[in-house]
């Protein structure tokens, strides 16, 4: 005879078999734990095991003194390739601001400059000596009132130091423009994606469920000579993303 799952594997696989069908719906408040313990007649330590692992599941919100609800899933797509496009319209928005607006969201963005010492990953994709200076342009980036995303360029602070790349400002023709306009125009891009726990730092900028995953994308771009000229980190929080990749295949591909 097969043994029964424990009680509060009992109560967590109801509930997450109603979210999934839908039964409970996104922003929909759970049954209360007191309602939980009369349905399931399990312990209120059981029912608080349950909603635990649901939380760290990313299946329903933390409560946090207030009823627990149906985390609302509303994913946005990340495309890497958006980048190469052309600047939007308005000038005032970059792709991000301008291609959320569009979709009916509300979109917006905390930017600051730091002058630091890049992490050693960072250096050496720049092609930097270990105590050289970086400027790095911080931004959060968030979608109706929720953090999306991380999103942190550095730039050699040797290159970068006396341009519109050090002012803490969303720069209306980008920043790939100003190198470009400096000589330094990107040619070429490597693009590398892993998944990962996050830092603290990245749960405190993006306020994580627990046992959140997050995609961090880096991309390092080159001069046509192969100069490292950028290296921009993207923390995608994956509850919140699915990442698009869309290309055109080439004309004599058979």
């Amino acid at each position: 005879m097969a043994k029964a799952d424990p009680l509060y594997l009992q109560v967590t696989n109801d509930l997450r078999a109603k979210i999934n069908t839908g039964e409970l719906s996104p922003g929909e408040a759970i049954p209360s734990e007191h309602e939980l313990m009369e349905q399931h007649q399990v312990s209120r330590h059981t029912v608080q095991k349950a909603l635990s692992l649901l939380t760290s599941e990313g299946l329903i919100t933390a409560g946090q003194g207030r009823r627990r609800e149906v985390r609302r899933r509303e994913p946005a797509a990340w495309r890497p390739q958006e980048e190469l496009l052309s600047r939007p319209r308005n000038p005032e928005m970059d792709q991000f601001l301008e291609r959320f607006s569009n979709e009916n969201r509300t979109p917006h963005q905390d930017i600051g400059i730091s002058v630091l010492v890049p992490p050693l990953a960072i250096a050496r994709r720049l092609g930097l000596e270990p105590e050289d200076l970086t400027i790095v342009r911080r931004r959060v980036r968030y979608l109706d009132g929720e953090a999306s995303h991380i999103n942190d360029t550095y730039f050699p602070h040797s290159l970068v130091k006396d341009t519109e790349i050090a002012d803490p400002r969303d720069l209306a023709q980008g920043t790939l423009r100003v190198l470009r306009d400096m000589g330094y125009r990107q040619d070429h891009i490597l693009d590398e994606i892993w998944v990962r726990m996050p830092t603290s730092d990245e749960n405190g900028r993006l306020s994580l469920p627990p046992g959140t995953p997050v995609a961090e994308h880096v991309r390092t771009g080159y001069t046509a000579k192969g100069l490292p000229i950028r290296c921009a980190v993207s923390i995608l929080p994956g509850d919140r993303h699915v990442i698009a990749m869309e290309f055109n295949m080439p004309e004599d591909w058979s």
